[in-house]
């Protein structure tokens, strides 16, 4: 804007850019890096095995294991890091 009114181009030096601070892609990746298991399954204590029905709305890390206390993890999402160990 060298006239100050509006009229001059667009500016593309340092500071000018249209980042949505996302990281790669514009996507914000997650623990289980997007991967919705959708609204069934169940949640799992990785401590002890116990399984309790998943809740739709609520993580299964927001949940504590009723047996021993130690975080829940979902199930499909537990069998795929096993399997990646493997």
């Amino acid at each position: 804007m060298p006239r100050g009114d509006g009229t001059g181009p667009a500016g593309t030096g340092y500071g000018r850019g249209r980042g949505l601070g996302a990281g790669p892609g514009g996507q914000r990746l997650g623990r289980n890096v997007g991967g919705a298991f959708g609204p069934g399954g169940q949640c799992i204590c990785a401590k002890c095995g116990t399984r309790i029905p998943h809740e739709q709305g609520m993580s299964c890390t927001q949940v504590k294991c009723p047996q021993c206390g130690h975080t829940m993890i979902r199930e499909e999402l537990l069998n795929e890091k096993r399997q990646g160990r493997s």
